[in-house]
């Protein structure tokens, strides 16, 4: 894999200045894909703007204490991805990141209380040994719980241990985001899914897309702050 990445080839997710410099940051491989993450040091750097090079990043990285979903990171090159949780302890700043309204990945400022929850859909399971189950989450997580849960709910978790607090079902009525597709960045309530297919509604019309965009955010109310 190259260790380097042209801005102009960067995803559309991406939320950068495509023409101010040729080269950014490719984040290291992780648990997000390329399209649904942005390196930690260009966080920093261009969206925060805490420093104008990433040599001063780098410093910052080593000296001071940065938080992605309560753990410490020192790797600029380290992937921020969907509804992950940046903390800056010695600023009191808080952030999630999230998809805008146009589906690129931003960083919204929340709360201390609210850096402690992150969402996590569940994209998977497997039943393990003694009746418990293995449940993969969107964001490289597997966690074994005794709750039930099917794939395309959502795991409200507690950081920085990341136990399930509570579990939001994909049904008729639940509040959804949608993650991909045109409608990348909407917020709604789902009103049917049909095999693949999924309807919500949102500012008062009815939306068709892929069942697979949906991800569970609140019952009545969203669970994060989203708009």
């Amino acid at each position: 894999m190259k260790n380097h990445l042209k801005r102009i080839a960067s995803p559309k997710t991406w939320f950068v200045d495509r023409k101010v410099n040729t080269f950014i940051v490719r984040p290291n491989p992780g648990a997000h894909s390329l399209d649904n993450g942005l390196p930690l040091g260009v966080l920093l750097r261009d969206d925060l703007e805490l420093a104008s090079t990433m040599g001063e990043i780098k410093k910052m990285l080593n000296n001071k204490e940065v938080l992605v979903d309560g753990i410490r990171r020192k790797d600029h090159s380290f992937m921020v991805g969907l509804f992950d949780v940046l903390s800056l302890p010695e600023l009191k700043k808080y952030y999630r990141m999230v998809l805008d309204k146009k589906g690129r990945l931003t960083l919204k400022e929340v709360s201390a209380q609210e850096s402690t929850l992150k969402l996590a859909k569940v994209v998977g399971k497997t039943m393990m040994k003694g009746s418990k189950v293995q449940f993969n989450l969107h964001d490289g997580r597997n966690i074994l719980s005794d709750g039930k849960a099917n794939v395309g709910d959502t795991f409200v978790l507690t950081l920085p241990k990341a136990s399930v607090k509570k579990i939001l079902p994909l049904k008729n009525g639940a509040k959804i985001f949608l993650t991909k597709g045109k409608h990348a960045g909407d917020l709604g309530v789902l009103k049917a899914v049909k095999g693949n297919e999924a309807t919500y509604s949102a500012a008062g019309a009815d939306v068709e897309t892929a069942k697979a965009y949906l991800f569970v955010v609140g019952e009545k109310d969203t669970e994060i702050k989203l708009d």
